[in-house]
């Protein structure tokens, strides 16, 4: 493809070679998302990237825990279980802590993300020209729209947490958030946020570990609050007290 299309062709359609022997860890923080995890699991394999799995059953009350110990024994696919609901966070952490790939990022289990667009996010961390990869939601057309409030809340909490944290971001709240396992595990014994918290927290400790940040633009279709969406104004008011313990104390 390289000969045929070109290096600048391939480099916009992230078409490169994976190093050989690696895998990418999809840590995937579930809770009462029964009618939707099979295919969840489904698209993470269509991508066709070396993968392992990692479904972290938060406390379900609503069949979820038997629907993710179906894939139990599969290869690709490592199957956690909190006995009660715990938080993002803490499904995170769990996660984190059975990855055995050379990069991890998150995947939430409700289709909202896509993820044919780990390649676009890899591409900057295998060529070095990044530490942390984040997938932002907005500043493209590719995606369904979310209600005002929602949007407008995001841009106001990503912009307090760029001024508080020292980093320019467009979307802080990103469940597409990417690096190597390494850079995970240097800062998870310091995590003390157990639910949705941790997106302000991760981001900041990799700013103050130096690490190099991008963005690239991913696919994003919003899911509305009767279909099972989760995050709600209490999270909002989390996330403020988040950027000034993480960023403006530096805790």
């Amino acid at each position: 493809m390289n000969a045929l299309l070109g290096a600048d062709a391939c480099r916009q359609l992230a078409i490169y070679k994976l190093p050989e022997g690696f895998c990418l860890s999809v840590i995937v923080p579930v809770y009462n998302e029964c009618k939707t995890i099979a295919s969840v699991v489904e698209v993470l394999r269509q991508t066709g990237l070396p993968m392992q799995i990692i479904l972290v059953d938060d406390g379900s009350s609503d069949g979820t825990g038997d629907a993710v110990d179906q894939f139990d024994n599969e290869p690709d696919v490592v199957v956690r279980h909190h006995a009660v609901n715990q938080g993002k966070g803490a499904a995170i952490q769990t996660g984190v802590r059975v990855a055995t790939g050379d990069v991890i990022v998150i995947q939430d289990a409700d289709r909202e993300y896509d993820p044919s667009d780990f390649r676009f996010l890899l591409q900057p961390i295998l060529s070095g020209e990044a530490d942390v990869a984040y997938g932002t939601r907005y500043g493209h057309c590719d995606r369904s729209l979310s209600p005002w409030w929602h949007q407008a809340v995001n841009n106001f909490i990503t912009l307090l947490s760029s001024l508080a944290i020292g980093i320019r971001l467009s979307d802080v709240e990103t469940c597409y958030k990417m690096t190597r396992r390494a850079h995970f595990m240097a800062i998870l014994d310091d995590l003390k946020e157990s639910r949705f918290g941790i997106e302000i927290e991760l981001t900041a400790r990799w700013v103050r570990a130096g690490l190099e940040f991008t963005e690239r633009p991913i696919r994003y279709h919003h899911r509305w609050y009767d279909e099972g969406k989760k995050i709600g104004w209490r999270d909002g008011v989390s996330a403020l007290r988040c950027i000034a313990k993480y960023g403006l104390l530096k805790r």
